[in-house]
């Protein structure tokens, strides 16, 4: 399984005392290959852990994989940020909708319902796993 890693599954993931601790656990474990995420949802990360190391173990790990450009997508950002200023949306579900309409294929893994409101190229829902 791979998919689009988001800033709740990653702390969920490394905070063993979080309550959706040992549902990222399962995830992880059938990731077989990086999730692909964005410097937003790991400057949050460490913000929430409170540990830059242990945030880019999860890098050097393989378990996430940066894999997007904000200079490139800019102009997208800007859009979507317009379209969902009533949600007040944060820089990293604006990348992560990004990521979402290129890698079409892959779920965001996130504990934020947001995304079951966000829409990729404009009108089609994005694929989600979220705990029960």
């Amino acid at each position: 399984m791979t998919g689009i890693a988001d800033t709740g599954f990653l702390v969920a993931f490394l905070n063993r005392r979080d309550r959706h601790h040992d549902w990222a656990m399962r995830v992880a474990q059938d990731v077989d290959e990086p999730l692909v995420t964005c410097e937003a949802v790991l400057a949050e990360t460490v913000f929430h852990v409170g540990s830059a190391e242990h945030v880019l173990a999860l890098l050097r790990e393989g378990l996430a994989q940066v894999d997007f450009d904000m200079n490139s997508s800019q102009n997208r950002l800007e859009t979507l940020a317009k379209r969902y200023a009533d949600r007040r949306p944060d820089l990293a579900d604006l990348c992560l909708i990004c990521l979402s309409e290129r890698f079409t294929s892959r779920p965001v893994i996130t504990l934020d319902g947001d995304f079951r409101i966000y829409r990729r190229h404009q009108r089609e829902a994005i694929p989600i796993l979220m705990p029960p």
